[in-house]
């Protein structure tokens, strides 16, 4: 699964991709604190809404092209046999902490 699996669609490099995932990842997290204490923030549910739309989509496009990186990005309905634990695991990938 390691292969682009949509030919069609360009798909960012895998680190690439986990950069981006990575940043809006981390974007939804710091908003949700500011929601936290600033809960009427319409501008603020806006740039949450936005940023968790843009992640699941690039959660989404990693799982299409490299596999899930999340349970719930898992397609159990695409295949005959559960492959979730098939991915390589991140110490397994190149540049991992060896």
């Amino acid at each position: 699964m390691n292969a682009n699996v949509n030919k069609n669609c360009p798909c960012p490099p895998r680190e690439k991709l986990l950069q981006m995932i990575d940043e809006y990842s981390f974007a939804v997290v710091d908003i949700q604190l500011f929601l936290d204490t600033h809960p009427t923030c319409e501008k603020a549910m806006e740039f949450y809404r936005k940023n968790v739309k843009k992640r699941k989509e690039l959660l989404t496009l990693y799982a299409q092209n490299y596999g899930p990186l999340t349970i719930d990005a898992a397609d159990d309905c695409a295949s005959k046999s559960w492959e979730w634990v098939m991915q390589p695991w991140p110490w397994e990938n190149k540049g991992g902490c060896r």
